[in-house]
């Protein structure tokens, strides 16, 4: 039985004049999930106004009354935690337990926006005048929208709401049509948490009819988007036009780089987990492969045979290690980046084929792919693939391999392997990127920490954490004098 994805608009399950979208299995493309509304820019207009009548509203709410509301969102994804996850895992194909970890990843989140409302929201300065009290209070920014992508279709979207409504501020929420019937699910537990009338507002369809009228919308006060660079700027071209303020996250490049002296074993584990979990389907997935010489052909020999023991195949299968691509289109970029990395003279070791054998043949599957002979100005080294492909690029030494790094326009996650503390410091001070791990993958990072990146990774204030207060409020500095 597939799910019907219906709008939610003004407290209200709704359908749209248009057509239908039709959601579909990675794995088993004959296999319809659920259905979504295709909506029009009249859905969008409704959904802001609706944001935008209860705006004043939900901010005199006050803090603790949002928080509670929070928690008892949390509780009701908790109850519903299998149905989601295996909801997400059949619509964007990932493991299912890389599905449960994201839900439950969810979860934790709301509970630490939550617990905001028992948290301070200003500072008391000293004011020069010794009759004057001097403070300041965070306020939210107003009506926001907010755009996310497919492949985190349970996390992203809660790490973006969450902090949206504790800091005071409504929502409307526009989920890839990817995994829209996932967001669906998510959605429909805020409503059963008693969602107040037209505070969080849901709306499906194509990007560039909804996401274009939502980003143009002249109610809208802020936009936080998650995609592609591309998208990215025209979000940030229409975010300026009209004074709204913006978040952009657009993706990386994510270089590992592996010193002689590395942990061997962690190494390779590490750049496992980060380049082919979730089928390299990550803007923290590593990318890039730097590795000294004196290990090089070692940590080449382990990758590949680990890559060759991968078990590929359908996400609710306890057995496999990697799932399909999202879509079709997504699976035929990573093979003509794959025919792409081969015409620049790059050599393949393993890996990069399509896969049919069985009932493989039915899902959009790619084997994990590894390359070598990969030099910093070719296209795989430095365009987002985001799929399961690795490239190796060999270096001497620390200070070469942080220049091999750096030499793409991203610049999201970084990680070294090495046991000297003098490399990683060197590296902790010159590698142009938002995050950077030392002897940890680079995919991940944890809910309280500041979520971003450098260059073209990112634009406007960071994500997740006590970062997220910069973007969803505004600083009022008070002096009151008797």
């Amino acid at each position: 039985m597939t799910i019907e994805a219906k709008n939610y608009i003004d407290g209200q399950w709704v359908t749209s004049e248009n057509e239908i979208i039709k959601s579909y299995n990675p794995a088993n493309f004959d296999e319809a999930i659920g259905e979504m509304q295709s909506s029009t820019e009249k859905d969008i207009d409704l959904a802001v106004e609706a944001a935008k009548r209860v705006s004043k509203q939900w901010k005199r709410t006050g803090y603790v009354e949002r928080g509670n509301f929070l928690y008892k969102v949390a509780d009701e994804i908790e109850k519903n935690l299998n149905e989601i996850a295996e909801t997400l895992t059949k619509e964007m194909g990932k493991t299912l337990t890389e599905a449960i970890g994201e839900t439950k990843r969810g979860i934790a989140i709301l509970r630490y926006y939550a617990s905001e409302g028992m948290r301070k929201q200003g500072d008391v300065i000293p004011a020069t005048d010794q009759e004057a009290l001097m403070y300041t209070k965070r306020e939210p920014i107003g009506v926001v929208g907010i755009i996310t992508p497919w492949n985190f279709p349970v996390a992203i979207p809660i790490w973006k709401i969450a902090p949206a409504l504790i800091y005071g501020n409504t929502v409307v929420f526009k989920p890839a049509t990817e995994s829209a019937i996932t967001a669906f699910k998510v959605v429909e537990c805020f409503v059963k948490a008693g969602l107040p009338k037209g505070v969080l507002n849901f709306i499906t369809g194509a990007g560039r009819t909804v996401g274009n009228a939502l980003i143009s919308n002249e109610n809208i006060d802020g936009i936080s988007f998650t995609g592609s660079d591309s998208t990215g700027k025209l979000v940030a071209e229409a975010a300026t036009r009209n004074s709204v303020k913006f978040q952009l996250e657009m993706g990386g490049k994510n270089p590992v780089i592996v010193m002689d002296d590395a942990n061997l074993e962690d190494a390779v584990n590490g750049i496992m987990s980060g380049a082919f979990k979730s089928t390299g389907q990550k803007c923290t997935a590593t990318s890039r492969v730097i590795v000294e010489e004196g290990i090089y052909e070692k940590l080449k020999d382990r990758l590949v045979n680990e890559s060759k023991n991968i078990k590929v195949g359908n996400g609710l299968e306890e057995s496999t290690w990697m799932g399909p691509c999202v879509s079709e289109s997504q699976m035929n970029t990573v093979l003509d980046y794959i025919s792409i990395g081969q015409n620049e003279g790059a050599k393949l070791l393993v890996g990069g084929e399509r896969l049919t054998e069985g009932e493989l043949k039915k899902g959009y599957y790619v084997s994990p792919a590894v390359f070598e002979n990969v030099h910093s100005e070719m296209r795989i080294a430095n365009e987002e693939i985001f799929g399961p492909v690795i490239a190796l690029i060999k270096v001497k030494n620390i200070t070469e391999a942080i220049e091999a790094a750096n030499s793409t326009r991203y610049g999201l996650s970084a990680s070294l392997y090495t046991s000297n503390i003098a490399k990683a410091l060197e590296y902790i001070e010159d590698i142009e990127s938002g995050m950077v791990r030392v002897n940890a993958e680079s995919a991940g990072v944890e809910l309280q920490a500041p979520f971003g990146g450098t260059k073209f990774s990112s634009a406007g204030s960071k994500e997740q954490g006590e970062a997220a207060k910069e973007f969803y409020t505004t600083s009022k500095t008070v002096l009151i004098r008797g």
